[in-house]
């Protein structure tokens, strides 16, 4: 009898943020040396925007949540959490 094959195991996204946004940072530090030829400036360049809309996308889950836990009924019209000064 064949064996079940496993999902593989997710990365949680908290942590698949965190590693994208530290590899942006990476490229942009390596970028901004100018060590690099043109063509791997160009494709530290389409990595980096890759990474950057990977990192907007987490960050537009991540406020979607907040909205749905401050007003689960009608998160559309929630107030965002706005920190003291």
């Amino acid at each position: 009898m064949a064996k079940p094959t496993s999902a593989p195991a997710q990365t949680p996204p908290v942590a698949d943020f965190e590693h994208s946004l530290d590899e942006l940072e990476q490229l942009v530090g390596r970028m901004e040396g100018g060590e690099m030829s043109l063509d791997e400036s160009l494709s530290a360049f389409e990595r980096g925007v890759g990474l950057y809309r990977h990192c907007q996308q987490a960050l537009d889950q991540a406020e979607l949540r907040v909205r749905l836990l401050l007003d689960p009924d009608a998160p559309d019209t929630a107030e965002p959490f706005k920190p003291e000064a």
